[in-house]
């Protein structure tokens, strides 16, 4: 065997033991007695007990007072277009317009509907 195949075996089996201890994995290799230095020591216990953390109360809201037939008051007995009277005519129409598909009316009679309610 010559020389220079002698160093190159040589050169080629340093690098193959120089990819496999400086890999991932060789951090790892702990050498007895040695601690790692990346590992830092735990912080001391409080000297003092935690502050007692106390939950605050939520407020409750009242109780409505019950119902009671004095404090209901009758609807006046007056037709749907004197109750709305001040309001302006496109008001009107809209909420004539809005009975009139609550009542479940097709376009022709919805249309009839809110011309008469809204002029009474």
């Amino acid at each position: 065997m010559t020389k220079v195949n002698y160093l190159a075996g040589c050169a080629l089996g340093g690098l193959i033991a120089l990819f496999v201890l400086a890999g991932p994995a060789a951090a790892q290799i702990i050498i007895p007695g040695t601690a790692p230095s990346s590992i830092t020591p735990p912080p001391p216990p409080p000297s003092a007990p935690p502050p007692v953390i106390t939950v605050p109360v939520v407020p409750k809201l009242a109780d409505p007072p019950p119902l009671t037939h004095e404090r209901i008051q009758p609807a006046p007995d007056l037709p749907k277009a004197q109750l709305r009277r001040g309001r302006s005519f496109g008001d009107r129409i809209q909420d004539c317009l809005n009975d009139s598909t609550a009542a479940q009316l097709n376009s022709a009679d919805r249309a009839a509907y809110s011309r008469a309610c809204a002029q009474q």
